[in-house]
């Protein structure tokens, strides 16, 4: 959930993750980038938006919120063949992890979405080192790229970069704040610290930190450092480094 300002009005609205996309996105430069998302915000509004109005490029993950959508990829890619591309992740954070990769761009003229450029589905295989655990899952995605704009290889790794900064996030949230553990249940209660607990984190990141968890130990329970840090006060510490 979020809140926008009424037009003509000091007041403000609630809204959804849906509607809080575009307005965010209004004011960052993303020509010739590209979106990811998941799959809450596989829309066909925002995929106008992305390309017809900013000249974006979105790859997104389909889902149940678009059953026509994923039962046509899930029976094209029913009797797939060799991957067309295939990468081994670096045993970095105590998982071994496989990524495969088909690509088509058979259904760009079939499927009922906006600027499909080749649809793909991505396979991802984990063991966990230390337990042993093995995970096995499918994703079947769409992008706006065509193939002579993004190759199988580029598709998988623009896939799994964003994969990457949601696993990390969930890394940074679960070993500083303990979330596992918490204590909160009630009502909204979870998901709006969930929500306030990733702001905090992603106000530290946008400020270069090498590490999160130092810079949260400095700042806690110094509320006027917290306040100079964001240069929220009149008479912050402008060149403070904290």
């Amino acid at each position: 959930m979020g809140t926008l300002p009424l037009k003509n009005s000091e007041e403000l609205k609630q809204t959804n993750e849906i509607k809080m996309a575009i307005p965010l996105l209004d004011s960052i430069d993303i020509q010739d980038k590209n979106i990811t998302a998941d799959a809450l915000l596989t829309q066909r509004s925002l995929a106008e938006y992305l390309v017809t109005e900013r000249k974006a490029h979105y790859f997104f993950t389909v889902k149940a919120n678009q059953p026509t959508l994923l039962e046509d990829l899930q029976i094209y890619f029913q009797d797939r063949k060799e991957p067309d591309f295939v990468l081994y992740d670096p045993p970095d954070h105590g998982r071994i992890e496989t990524r495969k990769i088909w690509t088509t761009s058979d259904l760009n003229s079939y499927l009922d979405f906006p600027h499909v450029g080749q649809a793909f589905l991505v396979e991802r295989e984990s063991i966990d080192k230390k337990s042993g655990k093995y995970s096995h899952d499918f994703a079947y995605c769409i992008t706006s790229r065509t193939p002579e704009q993004a190759n199988p290889e580029t598709v998988l790794r623009i896939n799994r970069g964003h994969w990457s900064i949601e696993d990390s996030c969930h890394y940074i949230i679960d070993w500083n704040f303990d979330e596992d553990r918490s204590r909160i249940r009630t009502g909204y209660g979870p998901e709006n610290v969930s929500r306030l607990r990733r702001l905090a984190v992603s106000l530290i990141k946008s400020k270069k930190v090498r590490s999160v968890a130092q810079k949260m130990r400095r700042l806690t329970m110094r509320v006027r450092s917290v306040f100079d840090y964001l240069h929220m006060t009149h008479n912050s510490c402008t060149r403070a480094r904290l």
